[in-house]
C-alpha cells in the first residue's frame, strides 16, 4: 500500500511540473507577442514622426533659399545702383576736368601777359630809380643808410621815452614793496652788531717781559715765530707786543699762545711748543663750535663737517670791521625772511646766505675769488647745486640761476650796508673816494664828478654840448656797469648824471 502511495504521489508530483512547465512557456509566448507588437508600435510611431521631421526641414530649407534669393535679388539692385550713380559722377568728373583745362590754358594765356606787363614795370622801375638818384644826387644805398639813421634816432628817441615811463613806474611800485619788505626784515633781525676786528697787540705786564720773549740770541722768538707760522714785531710800543699774519686763525692761536706764555712766565723753546699745540687744539674745537652754532642759528641743519669747520674759520675773519660768520647768520636770516615773503625756497636762501662768503675762509690760502673758492669747496663736499650757484653768483661772476640767488644777493648787501655794520679806515675810505671820481672822470664829455654821502652816491656833470640827453641816460648806465666791473664796495652806489645848459646875456 505504501508503495502504491509513493508512485501515486510520484506520477503527481510529475503531472504537475509538466502541467507548470507547459504554463510558463504559454506565459511566455504571451509575453514575447506583446512586446513584439509593442516594437512593432514604436517602431511605426518612429517612422511617423522621421517623417514629420524630414517634411519640416524640407519647408525650413526652402524658405532659407527663399530669403536668399531675395537678399541676392535686392544686393544685385543696390549694385545696379550704385553703378548707375558711379557712371554719372564719372561723367561729371570728366567734364570738370575739361573746364579745368579749358581755365588753365586761360591761366597760361593771363601769366604771359602779366609777365610782360612785369618786365615793363621793372623796367620802367629801373629808369625812375635812374631818374631819382640823378635828380636827389643820392644813390640807393646811400638813401636807405639815411633812411635807416633817421628811423634809428627816432627810435632811440622813442626806447628812451619809454624806458624813463617804464623807469619810473618800477621806481615808484619797487620802492614802495622794497622798503616795506626790507624794513620788515631788518626789523625782524635787528641785533646789535659790534664791530669786531681781530687782535693783533698782546698787552705785557712790563717791557722786561719783552726780553724774555726774545730770549737768549732770540731762541724764543724765533720758535715762536716757527711753532705759530707768525711774525712777532716788539718795537718801542710801551707794554706790549705786535702779532702779524695773514691767516687770523693762525694769528688768534698766536694771541691766546702769548697770553698764556706771559700769564705762566716760562717762556722757552719746549714749553713755546708745547702751549701752541695746546692752543691751537683748542681754537680747532672753538671753530667747529662757532660753525655749528652760526648753522643752528640761522636754520641750516645737515651741513658737511668740513663745510662747518671752514664756516666756523669766519668766526675770525672781518671785513671793514664787520665779523664775517656773524654776517653771514644775518644775511641767511634776511634772505630766509625775505624769500618768504616773496614766496621763494625759504632754505635754499638761508643755506645760500650762509655760505656765500665760505671762501673768505681760505682765499688767503688759494688762488681766486672768495666766492669762486667757497662755490667749489661746497661743490665737493655735497652742497646741493642751486645753493652753489648762489655762492658762485652773489657778485655777479657767473649767471645766477634762481630768485634765490637775487634773494641772497639783496640780503648780503643788506647786512652788510645798514649803518653800523661795517666801518674802514680813513686812509681806504679816501683811495675808495678817490678811485669811484676816477671812474666817473674817465669817459668822454665828463666835466667833473663828485663823490658824496660816503660814497653812496656819484654825482656826474657833463658839458652839455657833448652830451645829449639820450647820451646822458647811456652815460649813467656805463658809468655804474664800469663802478661794477672794476671796485668793491659795500652795498649799492647811485649814479646821478648832470646836464645843465645855461642862457647868459647882459642887460646894457
Amino acid at each position: 500500500m505504501n508503495t502504491t502511495w509513493v508512485i501515486g504521489v510520484g506520477v503527481a508530483l510529475v503531472a504537475g511540473v509538466l502541467v507548470g512547465y507547459i504554463l510558463r512557456h504559454m506565459q511566455l509566448e504571451r509575453n514575447i507577442r506583446s512586446r513584439q507588437a509593442e516594437a512593432d508600435r514604436i517602431l511605426e510611431n518612429a517612422r511617423g514622426e522621421a517623417k514629420d521631421i524630414e517634411l519640416a526641414v524640407r519647408d525650413q530649407a526652402l524658405e532659407i533659399r527663399n530669403k536668399a534669393e531675395e537678399e541676392a535679388k535686392q544686393r544685385r539692385s543696390e549694385l545696379s545702383r550704385e553703378e548707375t550713380g558711379l557712371t554719372r559722377r564719372r561723367a561729371s568728373l570728366d567734364r570738370r576736368f575739361e573746364q579745368i583745362d579749358k581755365r588753365e590754358q586761360t591761366l597760361n594765356k593771363r601769366q604771359s601777359s602779366i609777365d610782360r606787363q612785369a618786365n615793363e614795370l621793372e623796367k620802367r622801375y629801373a629808369e625812375t630809380l635812374a631818374e631819382l638818384e640823378r635828380v636827389s644826387q643820392m644813390s640807393q644805398e646811400e638813401a636807405k643808410e639815411q633812411l635807416l639813421e633817421e628811423v634809428e634816432r627816432e627810435a632811440r628817441i622813442d626806447m628812451v621815452r619809454i624806458i624813463h615811463q617804464i623807469e619810473e613806474e618800477a621806481q615808484v611800485e619797487g620802492d614802495r614793496r622794497a622798503r616795506e619788505l626790507i624794513a620788515d626784515a631788518i626789523q625782524r633781525v635787528a641785533s646789535d652788531h659790534v664791530a669786531e676786528i681781530t687782535v693783533s697787540v698782546v698787552p705785557l705786564p712790563s717791557d722786561d717781559m719783552k726780553g724774555r720773549i726774545i730770549g737768549r740770541n732770540g731762541r724764543n722768538i724765533r720758535a715762536f715765530e716757527q711753532a705759530a707760522g707768525v711774525d712777532v714785531v716788539v718795537d718801542d710800543t710801551p707794554e706790549a707786543v705786535t702779532i702779524s699774519c695773514f691767516d687770523s686763525v693762525r694769528r688768534e692761536v698766536a694771541r691766546r699762545a702769548m697770553e698764556k706764555l706771559v700769564l705762566d712766565g716760562r717762556i722757552h723753546p719746549a714749553h713755546i711748543e708745547k702751549i701752541v699745540g695746546q692752543v691751537r687744539e683748542e681754537v680747532d674745537r672753538s671753530i667747529v663750535e662757532a660753525g655749528e652754532e652760526a648753522s643752528y642759528n640761522a636754520g641750516v641743519p645737515g651741513l658737511h663737517p668740513e663745510v662747518i669747520k671752514k664756516l666756523g674759520r669766519l668766526k675770525y675773519r672781518t671785513s671793514y670791521g664787520q665779523n664775517q660768520l656773524a654776517h653771514a647768520v644775518e644775511t641767511a636770516q634776511l634772505a630766509g625772511i625775505i624769500a618768504a615773503e616773496l614766496g621763494a625756497n625759504v632754505d635754499t636762501a638761508k643755506a645760500g646766505g650762509l655760505l656765500h662768503d665760505l671762501g673768505k675762509s681760505m682765499d688767503h690760502e688759494v688762488e681766486g675769488t672768495h666766492a669762486a673758492l667757497g662755490a667749489e669747496f661746497s661743490r665737493r663736499h655735497n652742497v646741493p647745486e642751486q645753493v652753489v650757484n648762489i655762492i658762485a653768483s652773489h657778485h655777479h661772476e657767473i649767471e645766477q640761476d634762481s630768485v634765490e640767488a637775487v634773494i641772497v644777493e639783496a640780503a648780503d648787501a643788506i647786512s652788510g650796508a645798514r649803518p653800523g655794520a661795517r666801518r674802514e679806515s680813513l686812509e681806504q675810505y679816501i683811495k675808495r673816494i678817490r678811485a669811484l671820481e676816477e671812474v666817473a672822470n674817465s669817459f668822454d664829455g665828463v666835466e667833473q664828478s663828485y663823490a658824496l654821502q660816503a660814497g653812496r652816491e656819484i654825482r656826474v656833470i657833463v658839458i652839455p654840448e657833448d652830451i645829449d640827453d639820450l647820451e646822458a641816460t647811456r652815460l649813467a648806465r656805463s658809468v655804474a656797469k664800469k663802478i661794477e666791473e672794476g671796485m668793491q664796495y659795500p652795498g649799492q652806489i647811485k649814479v646821478t648824471v648832470i646836464r645843465e645848459t645855461r642862457a647868459v646875456d647882459y642887460a646894457k
